[in-house]
């Protein structure tokens, strides 16, 4: 079994218009054109309002940096790895905590599916009902699906299946110490 697997280092960043940063696009799936999922990375350089996703839920995580404070109009987040899921219409503030930082994101069509993001711990066992599944590995690591490595992933790599409802996915770090991954998935047709 072979997974389609896509290396941050090969996607063109696409500078901000409001010049405070820049964003990869790893995958919009099913396509570019009408795509109802987008995993991307973003180099935030400075701070400064998020843009607007009107019809989109976001997920973000902090992949490299200290982070940042998110302050939306009734409420202030503080941004790490945790994965934090916000209504895309809504279009926080962005204060970096010390420098720049990277951040994962998976933005959903509001009524295409269900979805969501969460850590991905170091030879925990991950199942799920999700059609769609990835991994987005910030560091080195392979990943195992039913106990049979199926990916070697450079640092800064997204791989994923759109078959893989209830497979056991465990990532193998190369440096126990260096593991940061997130999962990500998606299940078509339900409402979000």
């Amino acid at each position: 079994m072979s997974l389609p697997q896509v290396q941050l280092a090969r996607v063109p960043a696409e500078p901000w218009a409001n010049g405070g940063g820049s964003t990869q696009v790893l995958l919009a799936w099913p396509s570019a054109s009408a795509w109802v999922l987008r995993v991307s990375v973003a180099q935030v350089q400075r701070d400064g309002p998020f843009s607007p996703w009107p019809g989109l839920q976001r997920w973000i995580a902090v992949v490299q940096g200290a982070g940042m404070l998110l302050a939306f109009e009734s409420a202030r987040h503080l941004l790490g790895p945790v994965p934090l899921c916000f209504d895309g219409a809504q279009a926080p503030q962005g204060e970096l905590l010390d420098g720049a930082c990277s951040d994962l994101n998976l933005m959903l069509r509001h009524g295409r599916g269900q979805g969501g993001m969460a850590l991905a711990r170091p030879d925990d066992e991950w199942v799920c009902p999700a059609s769609w599944r990835a991994l987005y590995a910030a560091d080195a690591m392979s990943l195992q699906v039913e106990d049979t490595e199926v990916a070697a992933l450079p640092a800064g790599s997204l791989v994923y299946s759109d078959h893989a409802a209830r497979q056991r996915w465990r990532l193998r770090p190369q440096d126990p110490l260096a593991a940061r991954g997130w999962w990500l998935h998606f299940q078509p047709g339900a409402a979000s």
